[in-house]
């Protein structure tokens, strides 16, 4: 009985010490990976201070109308292509197909 204990707990040693061989990253698995033995620091990366592109528009939604209906207020939005100058100002501003609804529950008239 106790040859067979002593047997059983050698391959469970071994299993594990190949389990273990096998995480690890020098095993035949992970061959193919590079792993450095040099202390690991993280990258810096430096912010690159550019202006946005003037030719490419900015979608924004403003508010198109409001109106209460039921108890709820119902808020139209449309979205429009603004197209802006180096400084900042407004070129030119154009409305585009796609518009959104919110409606919400009026709070004041009860």
């Amino acid at each position: 009985m106790k040859s067979k204990t002593f047997i059983m707990g050698l391959c469970l040693l071994f299993l594990l010490a190949l389990v273990a061989y096998l995480d690890s990253p020098y095993s035949i698995i992970n061959k193919n990976y590079s792993y450095s033995a040099s202390v690991i620091e993280p990258a810096v990366a430096q912010p690159i201070d550019e202006s946005p592109p003037t030719d490419v528009p900015q979608l924004v939604e403003k508010l198109k109308k409001r109106e209460k209906v039921d108890g709820f207020i119902v808020e139209t939005y449309q979205e429009y292509e603004v197209y802006m100058d180096k400084n900042g100002k407004v070129k030119k501003s154009v409305p585009t197909s796609k518009t959104d609804t919110l409606k919400y529950w009026d709070y004041s008239s009860h």
